[in-house]
């Protein structure tokens, strides 16, 4: 691709900001405009990027406002009544969206994609990792942080090129992976999609986008309609028998599993995963299934003896299961969950990590519309936990909706349920008899998680 000056709007999202990094890695020159400085951005500022937090047109660089000169990329996050992008619009410059540049950068490339409503980041990380482990090359562009790479962005020799593939504004048919794995297909973004039918259509459609030869790796359990005859499909499940799943499971110390992964060709015994939880096995079946595909496909055998390895060394994502506090009076996890099958993986995984132990459930609700549609399956997966704290709904793009509150989840909770507010949370929490804590959310409850660790590292003896 012919190197330009590349612009970014939304250049703080996580997706976005792997792209940044990319095209500041090959000598590019970076700007952008994003609603508020995060640590993100920080970073890419560090790295050299431009960056400012105001809508302005005025703000864009001067060098950056001839479209002879500049691609401009953005999120669909940024509505496009936005001032800037109106001026890009209106001048004719080249505007792609990000999963448009995903896709332009992923040619030439073995892609190994993982797709699904949840489960997919880790997994995608996973993939990147072991890739790594198991060949020592290898590139991805991550839908996380990385806590192995440091971030979101992986370059590396070699052909392979793992990516997350987004089915928000259906970006995910930008690409033509040679292995794809979808982790879930439930009701989610139907803000964007309207019905239910229409996501798994999607999904449907990502399928066809396989190349010719290439896999499929399906989670059991997951019905979309598949109508490419040119690709073979396999499924996986955490322990259910077929082609891929882990089996002889046990828990061992800190709430992480010894198991044996078992594949089309063998097993691989006393696998250990470097990150605890049950929901997490079922992601590194997934993640496995990619990379013995791919060696498949490049006709050589998968290095079960550095995949072990690598499933060892595997120290997760960023707000995944992430600990801040972990000894027998408190535990602290902070999690990314924000859809209810994934809150209800996840609650699941803790309960049986700690087996007896009261757990706290700390929600952020991310969206008026998710909320709407699915606050009833919000308080059937929250009621796992013995008591939950729920916060006010992140916004994040939307207005809000009149009679779409928190308290449409918490009149339906089961366990004992209280709202607060989030600037009042560490505080609630300081008060409360706790045990294991854990908050999820995709909005702005991260940035409360080192006060809250504060609060709850005093109540340790």
């Amino acid at each position: 691709m012919q190197k330009m000056q590349y612009y970014f709007l939304g250049i703080g999202g996580i997706g976005m900001s792997a792209l940044a990094r990319y095209f500041l890695h090959e000598g590019c020159r970076v700007a952008g405009y994003d609603r508020t400085p995060t640590r993100l951005t920080a970073e890419l500022e560090r790295e050299g990027a431009e960056i400012h937090y105001e809508e302005s047109v005025e703000l864009i660089p001067v060098e950056m406002r001839d479209p002879a000169t500049t691609v401009v990329v953005y999120t669909p996050a940024v509505p496009t009544d936005h001032v800037e992008y109106r001026f890009f619009v209106e001048q004719g410059f080249r505007i792609e969206k990000r999963s448009q540049m995903l896709g332009y950068l992923s040619e030439g490339k073995r892609v190994m994609a993982v797709a699904g409503t949840h489960g997919k980041t880790t997994t995608s990380t996973l993939v990147a990792w072991l890739n790594r482990v198991t060949t020592g090359g290898g590139s991805a562009f991550l839908g996380g942080i990385s806590k192995n790479f440091a971030g979101n962005l992986v370059l590396g020799e070699g052909a392979r090129l793992a990516v997350e593939a987004d089915e928000f504004d259906r970006s995910f048919l930008r690409l033509n992976p040679d292995v794809a794995v979808i982790t879930s297909c439930d009701p989610d973004h139907l803000d964007i999609y309207g019905t239910y039918e229409a996501v798994k259509e999607a999904f449907s459609q990502f399928v066809e986008r396989i190349k010719p030869g290439g896999v499929l790796i399906l989670k059991a359990g997951v019905e979309i309609e598949l109508r490419n005859e040119a690709i073979t499909c396999y499924r996986y499940a955490y322990d259910t028998p077929c082609d891929f799943y882990a089996r002889n499971i046990r828990l061992v110390e800190g709430g992480h599993y010894r198991f044996d992964m078992v594949l089309p060709d063998g097993v691989v015994e006393d696998c250990t995963l470097g990150i605890p939880g049950w929901v997490n096995i079922e992601n590194a079946v997934a993640a496995t299934a990619s990379l013995w595909c791919a060696a498949r496909q490049e006709g050589i055998a998968l290095d079960t003896a550095l995949l072990k390895e690598g499933l060892a060394a595997f120290s997760g994502v960023k707000r995944r299961f992430e600990f801040y506090l972990n000894t027998p009076q408190q535990v602290y996890m902070d999690d990314y969950a924000h859809h209810p099958r994934e809150l209800s993986a996840a609650l699941t995984s803790v309960c049986r990590m700690f087996p007896g132990r009261n757990v706290t459930a700390v929600f952020q609700p991310h969206l008026y519309t998710r909320t709407r549609d699915l606050y009833v399956e919000f308080a059937e997966a929250l009621s796992h936990a013995d008591e939950v704290v729920l916060l006010p709904i992140y916004p994040a793009r939307e207005l809000p909706i009149e009679g779409v509150t928190t308290a449409l989840i918490a009149e339906r909770v089961t366990a004992p349920c209280r709202i607060v507010e989030r600037e009042a949370l560490a505080e609630t929490l300081e008060k409360m008899p706790t045990d294991v804590v854990v908050t999820f959310g995709a909005g702005n409850i991260d940035a409360c998680c080192e006060r809250v660790a504060e609060v709850l590292s005093r109540k340790i003896k």
